[in-house]
């Protein structure tokens, strides 16, 4: 598999920068789709937080704040298990702290899980729900406490949401409350015209996602989608772009992106 290059920018041809002026923090912000997305906000004029986990990441977060460099904005690197509430707290302060405040939240943080629940330890679970479904509650709620008005929260969840099948009861499960946290947030933020969404791709080729399959299954998620492939990040991003940009007018929602992968 080739891995898709996350400091290729596509900035904008016609130098349109509608962020101008605005601060994000992206959440897993360093490669795959939070680099991506990193990388377009940049290119569309705002400054972003790039936020990564451990320290294995720390080489592709430095990547992605040279390609931020490079569009002439400014990047700053935050570290932290975003699974405890005081990093994610942190997190926002060095935004604020470096840029003023905050425009754009993106939370792209999550952990794959394909396993029967009758193998599934109890350590397994606790770590899903820490990973998919507590800290993208402690993001929001630390951003509906930071953002600036008519400010623009996202979350990453999945197309597997919408869909019946085996194996990932807890990866599925621990994303599927952040549909209700979106919908709560949604109207507890909409007094400063904050706008909170999920983005739900389809199975994502990216490097978490061949581990939980086999070949067999991975043809079969293929053969599932619009040309017979897999959703690519270069998918996603625009969508989350455009919510930060034209896209002012949709809150409160779940947006499938997934090539007809699932429906509801």
């Amino acid at each position: 598999m080739t891995q898709t290059d996350t400091t290729q920018t596509n900035s904008p041809t016609n130098h349109e920068t509608p962020l101008a002026g605005k601060t994000a923090v992206v959440a897993a912000g360093a490669k795959n789709l939070g680099g991506l997305i990193s990388t377009r906000l940049a290119g569309l004029g705002a400054d972003v937080a790039v936020h990564y986990n451990s320290d294995s990441s720390r080489a592709d977060a430095e990547k992605t704040q040279a390609a931020i460099a490079e569009l002439g904005t400014k990047a700053i690197l935050v570290q932290g298990d975003l699974t405890l509430p005081v990093n994610v707290t942190t997190l926002f302060d060095q935004a604020v702290d470096a840029f003023g405040g905050v425009d754009i939240a993106i939370n792209t943080v999550g952990k794959v899980l394909r396993k029967p629940i009758v193998e599934t330890t109890e350590d397994e679970y606790d770590d899903m729900f820490a990973i998919n479904s507590k800290a993208a509650f402690f993001f929001l709620q630390e951003a509906g406490k930071r953002c600036n008005d008519d400010a623009t929260i996202i979350t990453i969840v999945t197309s597997l949401l919408a869909a019946y099948t085996d194996g990932y009861a807890t990866y599925a499960g621990g994303k599927s409350p952040v549909e209700h946290f979106t919908r709560a947030a949604s109207k507890e933020f909409a007094d400063p015209g904050i706008r909170v969404n999920s983005i739900a791709p389809g199975p994502m080729d990216t490097p978490f996602f061949y581990p939980q399959e086999t070949p067999e299954r991975v043809e079969f998620h293929k053969s599932q989608a619009l040309g017979n492939r897999l959703t690519a990040i270069e998918d996603i991003a625009p969508i989350a772009t455009f919510l930060c940009t034209d896209g002012g007018w949709i809150t409160g929602q779940t947006l499938f992106a997934n090539g007809g992968y699932t429906t509801r």
